[in-house]
């Protein structure tokens, strides 16, 4: 289960929303609890891919180790990874699958026509084989 909060949960849309028709990608720290994991903090990332942004997201593995940084100075935990996806389905793809880490969650966001539509999140397999959908806990309004 990932329950985000507040604030995290506005950065995340509002970035989401300001990438429009481009994919944007961010890194959310909180905690790991027994519980579930709480996300408290929602980092802007930069979009790195040579290629169309619009189709496909890359972070910079320095910018992840900023994160990470960031994270352990804040005495918390990177939980995962956030991105979105321009007029279509907040899906696990298998580019997505291809690049993902089996112990982060990612947060995958559907802006419609430059707004923000509805979210998933999704859980790795070890293998990069299957994601599963993961308990996803969003703030009301």
């Amino acid at each position: 289960m990932l329950r985000i909060d507040r604030a995290p949960w506005r950065e995340m849309v509002e970035h989401a929303e300001a990438a429009y028709p481009n994919e944007c990608v961010g890194v959310m720290l909180g905690l790991s609890l027994d519980e579930g994991k709480s996300v408290q903090t929602a980092l802007r990332m930069e979009n790195v891919n040579p290629g169309s942004q619009r189709e496909r997201y890359e972070l910079d593995s320095r910018d992840l180790l900023a994160a990470d940084a960031e994270a352990r100075r804040r005495g918390l935990d990177v939980i995962g990874i956030y991105h979105s996806h321009p007029d279509c389905d907040a899906y696990f793809s298998q580019t997505d699958l291809k690049n993902s880490c089996p112990w982060y969650s990612f947060v995958v966001l559907s802006v419609q026509q430059g707004r923000y539509h509805h979210a998933n999140s999704w859980l790795p397999d070890a293998d990069q084989t299957r994601a599963d959908r993961e308990d996803l806990i969003l703030p009301e309004n």
